[in-house]
């Protein structure tokens, strides 16, 4: 079972989304919203959505993708399928840099240090983060929101920043 402040924070840790009336997009297209009595709705290219219908008993067929209740879904069930949407809905150039990112590798990205680890680094590149000068320009409140960023890793870049 999942709550919306868990729906909130994984599709706020996407890069580009913004929430707005009980939905969250990415450059305007809606790839999760609220339904009431039901759940969340979830904007699903055609081979997720038959995927989502078979794993989760729940899950149902909707005019914009599939409708799930978030008690049907369990933190790693919700993560994936919110990304999975938010794959199906951003950008073509967006999706690649994400999914570039996902196999980043410390000290491969820009000047970002390699101590900040596999997780921090993934998380950076992912929202398009790879210099340390892109680092300098947001608080550490900023980085500590990216799923894969710790407060070691906002150490390391603050003192590699000087």
């Amino acid at each position: 079972m999942t709550s919306e402040k868990q729906l909130r924070q994984a599709a706020l840790a996407l890069p580009d989304v913004v929430e707005s009336e009980g939905a969250f997009r990415v450059h305007d297209v809606v790839f999760v919203s609220a339904v009431p009595g039901i759940g969340i709705q979830l904007a699903l290219d055609a081979a997720d959505a038959e995927a989502l219908l078979g794993q989760i008993g729940g899950a149902e067929e909707s005019p914009g993708g599939v409708a799930v209740g978030l008690d049907d879904l369990d933190g790693q069930q919700l993560n994936h399928w919110v990304r999975r949407a938010w794959l199906a809905c951003a950008p073509h150039e967006l999706v690649e840099t994400v999914v570039a990112a996902d196999s980043a590798a410390p000290g491969s990205v820009g000047d970002l240090p390699a101590t900040i680890g596999r997780p921090a680094t993934r998380a950076l590149a992912g929202a398009g983060i790879t210099t340390l000068a892109a680092v300098a320009e947001r608080s550490d409140g900023d980085l500590l929101a990216l799923h894969g960023v710790g407060p070691r890793a906002v150490r390391l870049l603050r003192e590699a920043i000087g």
